[in-house]
């Protein structure tokens, strides 16, 4: 199966750039770009896993709602993107769930940083997918840790995507800067190595990026972002459906039973 899913959040990454950006933009960058991956999913027919901050969700509701309504899976992404402590598994989960009726059962930290997994459990989450299994300079070395899913207790834990060899990194910054025809041919040696495929991508990847004095990214992150990184996603998806390739969400994979509630809209 290919699980597609997409971290939205409040769009700080200006930041670690030295770049000042109102909340108030950090939300509406993240809005737009999630209204365009939904708009792109339902031409396509396809449902994703969204991992979002309760932050964002608390902002933008609205979207949290499409997101339901459209069939796709909500997950927590903490409650702030910079921001962590571990009451705030719980306390984004409990939010989530009230914000979209949603019973919420994975968990991603913020930047594939590290989780205690016993917390995880204790606050009612059955998968964690917040390891990148690889080594990303000045980031993290998990060159050590398992590649594709395994069980921690009673947790799944679901790894970001990397090659069976040499461990290279399928992530969003892979997408943006390898040849796409040479990341469809990583993609496709992993699915048929893991008979499944975990890539994660972030809503303002599909705005534009190119401004260097607003945003401050060197040029491996803006590259192939808004209308770039559109046209590459639905090459990608087109050309995995037109090959039978299966698309769903983690929770539909991992064959985890949604409870939904009724929808609170009264925060």
């Amino acid at each position: 199966m290919i699980l597609l899913s997409f971290d939205i959040e409040e769009f700080d990454m200006p930041m670690e750039y030295d770049r000042a950006i109102a909340f108030e933009e950090q939300i509406r960058i993240s809005v737009d770009g999630t209204r365009k991956i939904l708009r792109m999913l339902a031409d396509h027919h396809v449902k994703a896993t969204f991992f979002c901050t309760a932050k964002f969700a608390l902002s933008a509701p609205e979207i949290i709602y499409q997101i339901v309504d459209e069939g796709h899976e909500l997950a927590s992404h903490g409650y702030f993107h910079s921001r962590f402590s571990n009451d705030h598994l719980l306390s984004s989960k409990i939010t989530l769930e009230k914000i979209s009726g949603q019973q919420i059962f994975g968990f991603r930290m913020p930047r594939m940083m590290a989780v205690n997994n016993d917390e995880l459990q204790k606050a009612g989450y059955e998968y964690n997918s917040s390891t990148n299994p690889t080594w990303l300079p000045g980031r993290y070395n998990n060159l050590g840790l398992k590649r594709t899913i395994h069980q921690t207790g009673k947790l799944f834990q679901l790894p970001a995507s990397v090659t069976p060899l040499f461990r290279i990194p399928l992530f969003w910054l892979s997408f943006h800067n390898f040849p796409l025809w040479l990341y469809k041919i990583l993609c496709e040696l992993t699915y048929f190595k893991d008979r499944y495929l975990n890539i994660y991508f972030h809503p303002w990847e599909f705005t534009d990026l190119n401004d260097k004095e607003k945003f401050g990214f060197p040029g491996y992150v803006s590259r192939n972002s808004g209308s770039g990184m559109l046209e590459r996603m639905d090459n990608l998806i087109t050309d995995f459906k037109s090959k039978g390739y299966e698309f769903g969400t983690i929770s539909e994979m991992l064959k985890i039973k949604e409870k939904v509630s009724e929808k609170i809209f009264a925060i």
